[in-house]
């Protein structure tokens, strides 16, 4: 198997994980943080999830335009396309959802922008989940 396509098969695989834990646990729980700790808090979280998240987002997105690009001959066409469009999807939503209801959220708690985050983030985690599950079908492809 290519370079290029393992590492991102470890990248989606790695988000698929993250993303679900952060909708799962971490998004619901900023509502116990308080007020008074809140604007720390939500400070430490976009800094420290940036270091895990920013890597993985970047190396998939890389690999999928690479997977068009040089598209194995045992993946249909539309497979890696189907992949881009994805990634597209939780790009959009992270540059103009998440990342707008981060910074309402810097500087105080408000339960409307939480409430709205954590329903949003829906999209990225369908979408990262469909991502997982297309790369495990790839990578059958590519090993049988």
């Amino acid at each position: 198997m290519p370079l290029p396509f393992l590492v991102h098969l470890g990248a989606t695989l790695l988000m698929v994980g993250v993303i679900w834990v952060i909708q799962m646990v971490h998004y619901p729980l900023f509502s116990g943080v308080g007020a008074e700790g809140w604007a720390a808090y939500e400070a430490a979280h976009q800094s420290r999830i940036t270091l895990i998240v920013g890597p993985l987002m970047l190396a998939e997105l890389a690999t999928a335009v690479w997977l068009v690009a040089a598209r194995p001959a045992a993946l249909p066409a539309w497979a890696p396309l189907a992949g881009v469009v994805l990634v597209g999807v939780i790009w959009l939503s992270t540059a103009f959802v998440q990342v707008p209801l981060h910074s309402a959220l810097g500087g105080a708690f408000d339960a409307d922008a939480h409430g709205r985050l954590v329903a949003t983030n829906w999209i990225r985690t369908l979408a990262w989940t469909l991502r997982g599950g297309l790369v495990l079908w790839m990578t059958a492809r590519l090993a049988g």
